[in-house]
């Protein structure tokens, strides 16, 4: 069989696509819910784990999807799934077995995979800010995915408190199950703020890494995106939050002359990661390409 790199590149786009609808939807953070895709699944919707039930584009496992479909199913056209998850001594149980794996295979798919995803986000989101008083980073966020959001609550008030302190002192069960975060190479513990910048870091590549992934080069999914805004340009579509297509325009020209000239690999990841702002754009330029 040979190999079809025009095949890989549409699917990597599509992922990029849903990624970028569920941003538009949900007000979180392009950005963000691209570099966890990386981490977690290497931007792969079939992604399955070999030691746990997780399963798809973020690999939830199959407790936590049945509570976030259940609690965001229906807002996204998927009732079906959510009306058939009760809960049971703590436990999300559907009583059909066809219908239980119909609705997990769903992790599976980019669309629902992402929209899940970024209301989880979203809820940890809240939950974080509430605690902390203060805004939530992508990586507070990540944390919330790697230890739950009570051991990020924990983790990040700690780290608010004294950042020097040992994070495996504060979290042995954690530290015993993922010695490469919590320990260097000479077996010293790490602590709390260097644990987080490390995570803060992997997320920031997994986002770079992502974002040139539909056409495997650097820059390559920006300039596909600015090319797609400026056949835009001067069309009547207004994205979500006013920005017009001769901003969208704009964008794309300040982002292709960016990308020819530009030499430093960490300003290129800056320009190929739309903010918040311009995840709408991203989402109406994957469009236009039929994404």
């Amino acid at each position: 069989m040979s190999f079809n790199p025009f095949a890989v590149t549409t699917k990597a786009t599509s992922v990029q696509s849903a990624i970028a609808q569920a941003s538009q939807k949900t007000g979180v953070d392009f950005s963000y819910l691209m570099g966890q895709a990386q981490i977690e699944s290497g931007m792969r919707a079939d992604a399955k784990a070999g030691t746990s039930s997780a399963s798809g584009l973020y690999q939830f496992i199959d407790q936590s999807w049945l509570r976030v479909m259940k609690q965001h199913g229906a807002e996204h056209g998927m009732a079906w799934a959510s009306n058939a998850i009760s809960s049971s001594g703590g436990r999300m149980t559907v009583s059909d077995p066809a219908t239980r794996r119909a609705i997990l295979n769903l992790r599976n798919d980019p669309q629902a995979a992402s929209l899940m995803a970024a209301e989880h986000a979203s809820d940890n989101k809240d939950a974080i800010e509430g605690a902390l008083g203060r805004d939530a980073t992508g990586t507070d966020l990540y944390m919330a995915h790697f230890l739950g959001l009570g051991g990020a609550k924990s983790f990040l008030g700690a780290m608010q408190a004294n950042p020097n302190r040992s994070a495996a002192s504060l979290f042995p069960a954690a530290a015993r199950a993922n010695r490469n975060v919590f320990f260097d190479s000479n077996g010293q513990s790490r602590s709390l703020g260097q644990v987080y910048s490390r995570f803060a870091a992997k997320l920031d590549k997994g986002a770079g890494v992502a974002t040139g992934a539909a056409s495997g080069g650097l820059g390559s999914s920006a300039t596909m995106m600015a090319s797609a805004a400026l056949e835009m340009d001067g069309a009547t579509v207004i994205p979500g939050s006013g920005e017009s297509s001769h901003q969208a325009g704009a964008w794309a020209r300040a982002t292709l002359d960016q990308i020819n000239g530009q030499k430093d690999e960490r300003q290129m990841a800056s320009v190929m990661r739309p903010t918040p702002t311009t995840a709408r754009l991203a989402y109406m330029m994957l469009a236009r390409l039929g994404a």
